[in-house]
C-alpha cells in the first residue's frame, strides 16, 4: 500500500494463516504463519516470498518481535515457549518457557529484554544475555486475558488490555467456537514498568 495515496500496489500470496509481522528496515519482512508453524520471509520491494522456515519445536506462532542489531526474532508459540530465531538462517537458537495463551511479543533494544504477553495472566520477560544465550528473567503476574501488548521504547513501559468475561454465546453453524463475551464496564489498560 502506498502510504501517501492509500493505493494498493500489490499483494503477496501466503500459504496459511498469517499472524504478526516484523520488518528489519533493510528490505525484509518476517511473518508468522500460524497454522503451518512457519516463519515466512518476504521481499516487500519485489512483492514475493523469499523463503519459508519451519519453527519446530514451536507450534502455532503468534507474536513476533525483532532485535535488528543482532538479527534475532522472538516468536511467541502456542506450546508455551518463545522461539528465538536467527533472522539470517532461520535456525531456532533457543526456546525459553513462557506462559500459556501467548498473543504478542516485544523486544526492547535498549534493555535487551524480550516480552511475551500471555492470556493466563502472565508476562514472561526474557533477557538476551548474548546473541546466542537467552534466559527467563521473570514471570510477571498481570490479569487473565491480557494478551495483546505494545511497548513504548522511550519509557520502556508495556501496555496490555483485558476485561472480565462472561460465558460464550451458543455455538452456531457460522460460529462453531464462539468467544466469551466481555462484561460491561470491565475493560482495563494495564501499564507495566520496572
Amino acid at each position: 500500500i502506498d502510504a501517501a495515496s492509500g493505493k494498493v500496489l500489490g499483494t503477496i500470496k501466503l500459504d496459511g494463516k498469517p499472524e504478526f509481522a516484523a520488518s528489519d528496515a533493510k528490505g525484509e519482512v518476517f511473518v508468522n504463519i500460524e497454522d503451518k508453524s512457519e516463519l515466512t520471509v518476504i521481499d516487500p520491494n519485489k512483492l514475493e516470498v523469499k523463503v519459508k522456515w519451519p519453527l519446530a519445536p514451536c507450534t502455532e506462532p503468534s507474536g513476533l518481535a525483532l532485535d535488528r542489531k543482532n538479527r534475532r526474532l522472538f516468536v511467541g508459540c502456542d506450546n508455551k515457549m518463545m522461539a528465538v530465531v536467527d533472522a539470517d538462517s532461520g535456525k531456532v537458537l533457543a526456546t525459553p518457557a513462557i506462559g500459556e495463551g501467548v498473543d504478542a511479543t516485544a523486544y526492547d533494544d535498549e534493555t535487551g529484554l524480550a516480552f511475551a504477553s500471555c492470556g493466563e495472566g502472565v508476562l514472561t520477560v526474557v533477557r538476551e544475555d548474548s546473541p546466542q544465550k537467552f534466559s527467563v528473567v521473570e514471570n510477571v503476574k498481570t490479569e487473565p486475558g491480557a494478551r495483546t501488548m505494545a511497548l513504548d521504547t522511550k519509557t520502556h513501559n508495556l501496555f496490555t488490555v483485558t476485561a472480565k468475561f462472561g460465558p460464550p454465546p451458543a455455538a452456531t453453524a457460522d460460529n462453531p467456537h464462539p468467544r466469551r463475551t466481555i462484561l460491561p464496564d470491565t475493560f482495563e489498560v494495564l501499564v507495566l514498568s520496572k
